[in-house]
């Protein structure tokens, strides 16, 4: 890489430690690290929301979707537009004033207010894990977009220098330094795209005749994706607007339930169609390169045998020209770091909130607390980068971490929230069959009815369970 785009990928880095380290000094309470202190625009949520949700997993995702299967790989994140309304209309006019009322900081302490302290922990446990396993595949992502544009960096020290990046500004600056970055770096990732990436991209590869003559015609279409895909998407992304933690920190720290409202929806548009086709037609191009040789002289001779993943950073690192590079890279960082410190302050904070002063409620020094929330948000991240290590595929990653979360909270959110059966027994019982059914299902690659994903199963169970305790308990509400 140049000392040009090496510059200014550097400088772009030191800018983002540095709000960091500016809000650092501002953060004086939990309320300030967790919610921002209640008091975040609706322009400022709602870019944030985007950036967290189509980050550094969807980003590269996406182009790895577009590498795969053309357009119709935008479907992805119409679920994502679909979740976005659907939470805006149904579950912040619910959630909102309790949260303000309540001083909640977390999802899972919902969970004791409809059930009881057994429950929310148990929701804290789940929601803990799921994030971190969304961290990790932030990470992840952008160790693989590093080590495939530094020429020498494996990906290994890639996931290192990613991670410690990520780990320290959201450490020292809590989510305001979030919520701010992720306006930046939303900007900054549509602005580099739209001006730099997609327009280049399509030049270089020879333009719509050229596309038109390599790829299958399906590529180009959008119904080049099969039911069981769409299902698929469906029931691991709308849920996950119900149950995210990420998402119920945002409302938490805007001003108004009106301001939320509009949040999610500038979310959702942004979601689908704006990032959506900006990132599988760069997936796309991606495929067109790569099976023009593009690629030869890094060893991949056609798109055949490719990790789909990859074909976006190559395409880049081999068309755009000194100081642009620098500035692509940025791009893409800012997509991956505005997830990956997120879900690194959700299960940081589940950890803390939901399960730590459980069994340590005596934690109530504003200063001491805020001390321990930044030790635990280190050591999360440190856990992120140890589990990144561990896996290959950047969005099989970050839908394991979703399934499990929908699989295990969705249900009883839902029951207790909207039909107010407040048995506590059924909830947890719920809660552990259907993140256990996913997992085992998942992690064992069991061959499934209609090649049906794994969550449809464990929501399944999830609720089935429910159904089955409340019957045998008679829906007696078992209380703290």
């Amino acid at each position: 890489m140049h000392i040009v785009d090496l510059t200014v990928f550097i400088v772009y880095m030191l800018g983002l430690l540095g709000m960091g380290f500016y809000f650092l000094r501002k953060n004086k309470t939990t309320e300030d690290f967790f919610v921002s202190g209640r008091n975040m625009s609706s322009w400022h949520i709602g870019l944030s929301v985007v950036a967290t949700d189509v980050g550094g997993g969807f980003s590269i995702g996406l182009g790895g979707l577009g590498f795969m299967m053309g357009l119709s790989g935008s479907w992805m994140l119409f679920t994502g537009l679909i979740g976005a309304w659907v939470s805006a209309v149904f579950l912040i006019p619910k959630v909102y004033q309790l949260g303000k009322d309540s001083k909640l900081t977390t999802f899972p302490q919902l969970f004791g207010h409809y059930y009881n302290g057994k429950v929310a922990l148990m929701a804290g446990i789940i929601s803990a894990i799921g994030y971190l396993g969304f961290t990790g595949s932030q990470i992840l992502a952008g160790a693989k977009l590093a080590s495939s544009s530094f020429v020498g960096l494996d990906i290994q020290t890639a996931l290192l220098v990613m991670g410690i990046v990520t780990i320290l500004y959201t450490v020292m600056g809590g989510m305001t330094a979030v919520i701010y970055t992720d306006t930046v770096q939303w900007i900054v990732l549509i602005l580099g795209l739209s001006l730099v990436g997609i327009p280049l991209s399509y030049h270089a590869v020879g333009g719509w005749d050229e596309i038109s003559k390599t790829v299958h015609p399906d590529f180009m279409s959008l119904t080049n994706v099969s039911w069981q895909m769409l299902v698929k998407w469906a029931v691991t992304i709308i849920p996950i607007w119900f149950v995210g933690m990420t998402l119920y920190q945002r409302i938490y720290a805007s001003k108004s339930e009106k301001g939320a409202k509009k949040a999610w929806f500038i979310a959702g548009l942004f979601e689908w169609p704006v990032m959506a086709f900006m990132g599988v037609l760069l997936g796309l191009f991606a495929r067109v390169a790569a099976d023009q040789g593009m690629f030869a002289e890094l060893g991949y001779a056609s798109s055949e045998g490719m990790d789909a993943e990859l074909g976006l950073p190559l395409l880049l690192r081999e068309i755009l020209p000194i100081g642009l590079m620098g500035v692509m890279l940025s791009v893409y960082f800012s997509a991956i770091l505005s997830t990956a410190d997120s879900c690194l302050m959700a299960s940081s904070g589940n950890l803390l909130t939901d399960i730590l002063q459980k069994f340590f409620p005596k934690l109530e020094n504003h200063s001491q607390v805020l001390r321990i929330t930044q030790l635990l948000t280190l050591f999360m991240g440190i856990f992120a980068i140890l589990l990144a290590s561990t896996m290959e595929n950047v969005l099989d990653l970050m839908l394991y971490a979703y399934g499990f979360m929908v699989s295990g909270l969705l249900v009883p959110l839902v029951v207790g929230m909207f039909f107010k059966i407040n048995n506590s027994t059924a909830a947890l019982c719920s809660m552990i069959a259907g993140g256990t059914t996913t997992v085992v299902l998942a992690y064992n690659k069991t061959a499934l009815p209609f090649d049906l994903d794994a969550n449809i199963f464990g929501i399944t169970a999830s609720l089935f369970v429910f159904i089955l305790v409340s019957m045998l308990t008679k829906n007696i509400r078992t209380t703290t």
